[in-house]
């Protein structure tokens, strides 16, 4: 069984991923995620298309519910700074001097500090 496989647990009654072994068992996670559980080997079998269909349905009406559907950021700009915020303006200024040292990891970086900045101090 591949890692991320979709799997039917007969028992269960549900669709999972798989996750790994765990001893004798095979460690499950809800489709959408959520908590693991462990699961029989023997009880499994590969999920019909219409099973992997509905469970992708549920987990989005799932994430719809809970209002975690909220639009994906272009992650292909670099974010933008808010004006006169001096976290931001510092952000800015390491990411600029990572881009005159050719240090793209150190850009990348910057930009993932700027939207959790983004995210957590500018809703």
């Amino acid at each position: 069984m591949e890692l991320g496989a979709w799997v039917y647990d007969q028992v269960a009654g549900v669709v999972g991923e798989f996750k790994g072994a765990a001893g004798p068992y095979v460690m499950l996670r809800p489709v959408g995620g959520g908590r693991e559980w462990q699961a029989d080997p023997g009880d499994l079998r590969p999920a019909t298309p219409a099973e992997r269909l509905s469970a992708g349905v549920r987990a989005a009406n799932e994430r719809a519910r809970a209002g975690a559907a909220q639009p994906v950021p272009d992650l292909s700009r670099p974010p933008e700074p808010v004006p006169h915020c001096v976290a931001c303006a510092l952000l800015v200024r390491e990411r600029r001097e990572a881009q005159g040292r050719f240090d793209h990891s150190a850009v990348t970086d910057m930009n993932v500090l700027l939207r959790r900045h983004l995210w957590q101090d500018h809703p």
